[in-house]
């Protein structure tokens, strides 16, 4: 039983096993990712019911859907040409700004991008704001929430269980998912991603960012403004939710020329 139990399990990791765009990183992805954009629809309709988002005649909205438009395009562009295109399809992006004094950001699978109007005085400038919603995009095209559920799913149904969880247990699945995507309607919903992903997203972003026309050098000047902010009585949400300490600086600065290799000034 031991025997049979271990060799659908590396049946299970054998076909799930990708490499993340860039890095190469090699991840386990159990899900569908079709399965992860549907789920991730509700909650995104949900919040904004609760969290109406500013006209897309608001100065600051528009610069955010430039912004998203032109890191998603390149993005589009990357992955079509270097084979990936499987990475963003199903991918319908939109890019909303809420009113909310919280410094936070995130981005569901299938491109949903919500950016708060308090992370805008952090990221002061379209340049700023480029790494930031480079760094959220990230994580939805590298499959990291894909990829915390799967383990998720591993750990509470086990191997031989996951096929029945995935196709009979519709509900259960969903609670995995709302667990590792924290979804809910309050500001702030989306859950920590590992360090391990965060400085990942870091990394693709600044190339997503660079892709789009905008200057990777900038990056370690918005996360200096975020550590800076981080120092007053109660840190931002963005800083409590994503490792904010000078070793994490200090390998964005060192990532800058990497990123600058995909540098096309617009």
């Amino acid at each position: 039983m031991k025997r049979k139990i271990a060799v659908v399990f590396l049946t299970l990791v054998m076909v799930a096993c990708a490499k993340v765009p860039i890095t190469n990183r090699k991840q386990m992805n159990l899900l569908p990712e079709s399965q992860l954009i549907g789920m991730s629809l509700s909650g995104y309709k949900e919040f904004l019911d609760k969290n109406p988002p500013l006209s897309a005649s608001d100065a600051n909205a528009a610069l955010v859907a430039k912004v998203g438009s032109k890191i998603s395009d390149a993005v589009n562009r990357f992955m079509m040409q270097n084979k990936m295109a499987d990475r963003v399809k199903g991918f319908k992006w939109e890019f909303k700004l809420v009113n909310s004094k919280e410094v936070n950001a995130w981005c569901m699978p299938g491109g949903k991008v919500v950016v708060y109007s308090g992370l805008l005085p952090v990221t002061k400038d379209e340049v700023g704001l480029a790494f930031v919603m480079g760094h959220e995009i990230a994580h939805a095209v590298a499959r990291h929430g894909n990829e915390r559920m799967s383990q998720m799913l591993l750990a509470q149904t086990g191997a031989i269980a996951l096929d029945v969880a995935l196709s009979n247990k519709p509900n259960e699945t969903r609670a995995i998912f709302n667990t590792a995507y924290g979804v809910g309607v309050q500001l702030g919903a989306i859950l920590p991603f590992s360090r391990l992903h965060e400085t990942e997203a870091d990394k693709l972003g600044m190339v997503f960012m660079a892709m789009a026309g905008y200057d990777p050098a900038e990056a370690p000047k918005v996360w200096q403004r975020m550590i800076d902010l981080n120092k007053g009585p109660k840190p931002p949400e963005f800083l409590s939710t994503h490792p904010g300490d000078q070793t994490r600086i200090e390998k964005i600065r060192d990532y800058v020329p990497t990123a600058k290799k995909y540098f096309k000034k617009s």
